[in-house]
């Protein structure tokens, strides 16, 4: 078994064990610097981080092979990946690349093929001078996004 498969099966044990956590990222550099990018449906707290660290630190043997390890949550300013996580941001706002623009929205909706946004626009009245507030609403395929990050709203 190699180090990142020893890795991998310590991580999905400890993750198992605190089902509203999950997986964003996992990379093992040549250094053997391990990093572990969790997110949680409830978020994820200091003690999620230092137990699953614990998990993974206590059965490796630093002896066999000497590592680092370094296990966080995906912060505020890190892109969605995964479906789960724009599940989880339903009703917030979101800034979305696609290739051909940017969509500053809120979350409505997300299936496992595609996510929903609606804004309010002030645009051109179709007849007339002046201006009028449009409502839109667009469904995204997640292969036609580029990035997506959760953007904070301090009211």
């Amino acid at each position: 078994m190699t180090f990142k498969e020893k890795v991998t099966n310590l991580l999905e044990e400890a993750l198992q064990e605190k089902a509203s956590l999950f997986l964003v990222d996992l990379s093992i550099s040549e250094s053997y610097k391990i990093t572990v990018t969790l997110d949680g449906d409830n978020g994820v707290i200091l003690q999620d981080c230092i137990d699953i660290s614990r998990v993974i630190e206590n059965n490796l043997d630093r002896e066999e092979q000497d590592f680092s390890l370094e296990v966080a949550s995906a912060g505020v300013s890190t892109p969605l990946k995964l479906v789960r996580q724009y599940k989880k941001n339903i009703g917030r706002t979101l800034k979305v690349k696609t290739a051909a623009e940017t969509i500053e929205a809120k979350l409505e909706a997300a299936t496992e093929e595609s996510i929903t946004l609606s804004w309010t626009a002030r645009e051109p009245k179709k007849v007339g001078k002046g201006k009028e507030t449009v409502e839109h609403q667009r469904e995204i395929p997640y292969s036609e996004i580029k990035e997506a990050i959760v953007i904070i709203i301090f009211n």
